[in-house]
């Protein structure tokens, strides 16, 4: 129990927060762009999800054949969890103390499967419990600006990262026919940004 506590626990909510770093920048740089000859990922999100899945009523799932390109190939879990935790190995070998890197999986492991799991209900929604509380409304509109401006809202579940790093934008720069929904809350300008009158020149 000592060492659940002190280590495991601990090394969790750490990895947690790393996680979402590592979200942003693999979303930013490997799923925005193109690495070289390793383009499986760009052409997968940018290409592909991006294409079908717009911010006007195509976020929402239309084509049933579409509903694969929702979630991330099976096996990007596993290598995931696997290369997010591999820094930890050093650590956990010189405290002689394997609840670090445990937790450290645990916490990479529990942040994936919310990213998946939130994501699938932000494009394929069932009015489920979750979708209609204020904290998913509040991610569902983060994610909404996304397929808006591309390069900007790069984390799903914790946008931690937006916020420090710029790229956070909480409403659309000009309004635009964006999705509707019960889950989903209104981006748009707000009017008095909207209807500010232009100094003469």
């Amino acid at each position: 129990m000592y060492s659940f506590l002190v280590w495991f626990l601990p090394s969790m909510a750490i990895w947690w927060v790393a996680s979402s770093f590592m979200e942003w920048s693999l979303h930013r740089f490997v799923m925005h762009k193109p690495l070289g000859f390793f383009d499986y990922p760009f052409k997968a999100h940018a290409v592909v999800h991006h294409q079908i899945f717009k911010a006007d009523h195509t976020y929402h799932l239309i084509n049933e054949k579409d509903k694969r390109t929702i979630p991330m190939a099976w096996w990007n879990g596993p290598v995931l969890i696997v290369l997010a935790s591999i820094p930890v190995m050093p650590i956990a070998f010189l405290l002689n103390n394997w609840w670090v890197y445990i937790g450290a999986a645990t916490g990479t492991a529990v942040y994936y499967s919310v990213y998946e799991y939130i994501h699938w209900c932000m494009h394929l929604p069932k009015e489920r419990r979750l979708e209609m509380s204020w904290l998913f409304r509040r991610l569902n509109g983060h994610h909404l600006l996304h397929h808006r401006y591309m390069h900007k809202n790069f984390n799903v579940v914790f946008p931690f990262p937006d916020l420090l790093l710029g790229t956070l934008v909480v409403r659309a720069k000009t309004r635009f026919a964006q999705a509707k929904g019960p889950s989903i809350p209104d981006v748009q300008p707000h009017e008095d940004a909207v209807n500010v009158p232009q100094m003469a020149h």
